[in-house]
């Protein structure tokens, strides 16, 4: 199958809180829509489907499950750690590590992943460790801008940028305002 060039403008859409609400979680801007190449593993492979097929010009409204989207949220994924580990200089990094904050981390083996700070307290930080979108179904309302067979120039371009931002392109000097991909629920920043 080619690789594809796909810009889309979207709402996304989840249960979010204690009642379970949905709520607008995350939104494209004009100046600023969600750009990605097919077949390259940076988008959710269900939405990734669904949209490749979308022609330019056209609205979609996608739902996916939990199962297709980040997959269940794992109680188990919520880790208390010693405080200490979030020490600078012998102090509590106080400006990042507080409650709702995402923050990069290493494992023991040097793998890096994201966590999210649930509750700090003198002697511990608790750390959710599951995505943000975890046990959550996804709704996608948008337009699609463009979909089109991607260059060779343009696959190796997103390919270089994946060190940075690539949801945007790469296009967007380090700046997507959080909403470039992965680190939200689509695919780059990470």
């Amino acid at each position: 199958m080619e690789n594809r060039y796909i810009k889309v403008q979207y709402k996304l859409y989840a249960p979010m809180g204690k009642e379970k609400n949905i709520e607008l979680v995350e939104e494209t801007r004009p100046e600023m829509p969600f750009m990605f190449i097919s077949g390259l593993g940076m988008v959710l492979k269900e939405l990734e489907n669904q949209l490749q097929d979308i022609k330019e010009g056209e609205s979609f409204d996608i739902t996916l499950t939990e199962e297709q989207a980040y997959g269940p949220f794992y109680e188990e994924g919520v880790q208390e750690v010693p405080v200490e580990a979030f020490f600078i200089n012998g102090k509590m990094d106080e400006e990042h590590i507080y409650p709702g904050a995402v923050v990069p981390l290493m494992n023991d083996e040097g793998d890096k992943f994201n966590g999210t700070i649930v509750e700090v307290t003198d002697k511990i930080v608790v750390v959710d460790l599951n995505h943000p979108f975890a046990g959550k179904t996804l709704n996608f309302k948008g337009h699609v801008e463009e979909n089109r067979a991607a260059t060779n120039q343009e696959i190796q371009d997103y390919l270089n940028s994946q060190g940075g931002c690539g949801g945007c392109g790469g296009n967007c000097g380090g700046d997507c305002g959080g909403n470039c991909g992965e680190g939200g629920c689509c695919g780059s920043c990470n």
